[in-house]
């Protein structure tokens, strides 16, 4: 039960970066994007299960993708370097500012890895594709914080449970 306990946060972060990354589906892939579901790569930081959870989401929301098997490979290998980048550094620091900072840089490999994809397949000029994909990336990473620090609040990331307040 404990076991099922753990992963029940994390497979919600999973569920809800797909439905979110195909519910903005226009915008969430192509060489000018923002996907706004890259705001759970700050979860990374607080917990290492949250790299399995938005790699799966990534995965599989990958599977809709117009560039199909690359974005597959390119994209969900982003996203593992990405989160892994993040957890490595960011759960070192409990400053939950230095998490976000550490977060939302770490995802600048993987914004260069889905630029020489699109650049390989649709022959998009490579450092200009990795500006719009980095700006919309860390637009979606700088609105991330936001969202990700209201909602840590909460929910304690770390161990994936409701924060109960004493009722005074």
């Amino acid at each position: 039960m404990q076991k099922t306990k753990n992963w029940a946060l994390p497979a919600i972060v999973a569920a809800l970066y797909v439905a979110i990354s195909l519910l903005f589906a226009p915008l969430s892939f192509n060489a000018i994007q923002i996907r706004f579901s890259e705001l759970f790569n700050h979860l990374a930081t607080f917990n290492k299960k949250y790299i399995v959870a938005v790699t799966l989401g990534c995965f599989i929301t990958n599977l809709f993708s117009p560039l199909g098997m690359p974005d597959l490979i390119f994209g969900t290998a982003g996203t593992i370097i990405g989160t892994g980048l993040a957890w490595y550094f960011g759960h070192r620091t409990n400053v939950k500012w230095k998490k976000y900072v550490i977060a939302t840089v770490s995802q600048l490999p993987g914004t260069f890895l889905v630029a020489l994809e699109l650049h390989i397949f649709t022959k998009v000029p490579l450092m200009w594709t990795w500006v719009t994909v980095a700006i919309g990336e860390m637009l979606s990473m700088i609105v991330g914080a936001v969202i990700i620090d209201i909602i840590s609040r909460k929910i304690d990331f770390t161990k994936g449970e409701i924060i109960k307040h004493a009722v005074h």
